[in-house]
């Protein structure tokens, strides 16, 4: 019943969902769906360690009801004086 119930907030943008924030790499991040705020909240905690654990600078973390489009998504990185483009664009395969 949960399955179902969940589906139908996913499907209405209103299913709550963690957004993570992160400055190195710079991307958002989307974990979710959840059919409650509370278990976002539960769950949150494991997903900023994930990040950190890879490196991540965390620039900020929210639990609110969305329907995202992509579950993670690549801000566009400069290039830099030399034309090279950060490590992270050519480390998670984004540009060659």
């Amino acid at each position: 019943m949960e399955e179902y119930l969940l589906s139908i907030l996913e499907f209405f943008g209103q299913a709550w969902w963690v957004e993570v924030k992160t400055e190195s790499p710079k991307c958002t991040y989307y974990f979710g769906p959840f059919l409650r705020k509370q278990q976002a909240q539960d769950r949150q905690g494991g997903y900023i360690e994930d990040l950190q654990g890879e490196g991540a600078e965390i620039v900020s973390v929210a639990i609110k009801r969305c329907k995202p489009s992509v579950l993670t998504d690549y801000q566009e990185e400069e290039a830099d004086d030399e034309g090279t483009l950060d490590q992270w664009a050519t480390l998670t395969g984004q540009r060659s």
